[in-house]
C-alpha cells in the first residue's frame, strides 16, 4: 500500500478495539466488559463505520480471560448483532501458549486473529516473550482453522520477524500487518517512524496503523494519507481529546470514519473489508 492507494481512493478498513486486556473501567467507565456490553458496543461501532472488531475476553470481575467459553459468548453476541469481521486476540502477557490458543477455538472460529511478531515490554510489569516457536505455533493453528493472521509489529525489529515468518511459512496474500506506536518497546510515535515502517513492509503487504493514547488521532490520520487502514478504540486510547474521556468506542470510530471521508477515501463495509483482506 502507498500514497498512490490514497490518491486512488481505496476504501479504509476501520478496526474497533473495544476493551483490551490491560486497563479496565478504572481508566474509563465507558469500557465494555461483559459479552452483552461488548456486543452492543460492536453494533454501535458498525453503525459508525467500523468493518472489523478486535476482541479480548473479560471475566465477570473485569479481569482479562483466556477462556474459550468466554470468547464464545462474546463472539455469539457480536455475530448476533452485526456483520463485522470478527478478529480475536492471541496476545497474552504472562499467559501460556495453550491459554492463548483458546481464542482460536470458538465455533465458528474467528475470521482473523492477532499474532504478535516478537517480544515486548509495556509499563513496569508487563512483558510478553513471543518467541519464534510461539509465533509459528499460533500461526499453524490459525492456518489449520482458516483464520487470517493480523501480524502485529510493535517495533522495527518485528518487521524483520514478519519477513522471517514469510520465509518459514506460506501466508496467503495479502499479508496484513498492524504497525504499532507508543511506549515501552513499541516504536516511538512520530510521523517519520510511521513512514519508515511503511517503507520497510514486505512488497504487497497491507498495513493498519495503531497509535496508543494521544498518538491515535495523528498517526491514524497519517495512515489514511499513506493508503493504509486504521485501528481505534478504548483498548488503545481512553480519551477523545486532551483530558476528555471518550464517551464510547463508537465516538472514536465516527471520528476516524469522518476523517477518511474528508480526506477522500470511502470507509469499507464489512463485506468490502472481507474482499480487501482476502477472507
Amino acid at each position: 500500500m502507498s500514497y498512490d492507494d490514497y490518491l486512488a481512493g481505496e476504501p479504509v478498513i476501520v478496526t474497533a478495539a473495544l476493551t483490551g486486556g490491560v486497563h479496565g473501567r478504572e481508566a474509563n467507565p465507558n469500557l465494555p466488559e461483559t459479552p452483552e456490553e461488548i456486543g452492543r458496543a460492536a453494533a454501535a461501532c458498525e453503525a459508525a463505520g467500523a468493518a472489523v472488531v478486535h476482541l479480548h475476553a473479560r471475566r465477570e470481575s473485569g479481569e482479562r480471560s483466556f477462556d474459550r467459553e468466554r470468547f464464545q459468548a462474546i463472539t455469539d453476541e457480536v455475530r448476533s448483532r452485526t456483520n463485522l469481521v470478527v478478529q480475536h486476540s492471541t496476545g497474552g502477557t504472562g499467559a501460556s501458549v495453550e491459554a492463548r490458543r483458546q481464542s482460536l477455538r470458538t465455533d465458528p472460529p474467528p475470521e482473523m486473529a492477532s499474532l504478535d511478531m516478537g517480544p515486548l515490554n509495556r509499563y513496569r510489569h508487563l512483558t510478553s516473550e513471543n518467541t519464534r516457536g510461539t509465533v509459528d505455533s499460533l500461526y499453524d493453528e490459525m492456518a489449520d482453522r482458516g483464520i487470517k493472521p493480523e501480524l502485529e509489529a510493535f517495533n522495527d525489529g518485528h518487521l524483520n520477524e514478519v519477513r522471517g515468518l514469510l520465509e518459514r511459512r506460506d501466508l496467503d496474500d495479502p499479508v496484513y500487518a498492524t504497525l504499532i506506536f507508543g511506549g515501552g518497546t513499541t516504536s516511538p510515535p512520530s510521523p517519520r517512524n510511521l513512514l519508515n515502517a511503511v517503507e520497510n513492509l514486505p512488497d504487497g503487504a497491507l498495513f493498519n496503523t495503531l497509535g496508543f493514547g494521544r498518538h491515535q488521532l495523528p498517526l491514524t490520520t497519517m495512515g489514511i494519507l499513506l493508503g493504509g487502514h486504521v485501528r481505534v478504540g478504548l483498548e488503545d486510547n481512553v480519551y477523545y481529546g486532551d483530558g476528555d474521556l471518550a464517551e464510547s468506542n463508537a465516538q472514536l470510530v465516527v471520528r476516524a470514519a469522518e476523517l477518511a471521508e474528508t480526506l477522500g477515501r470511502p470507509v469499507a463495509t464489512p463485506d468490502e473489508a472481507r474482499e480487501i483482506l482476502g477472507l
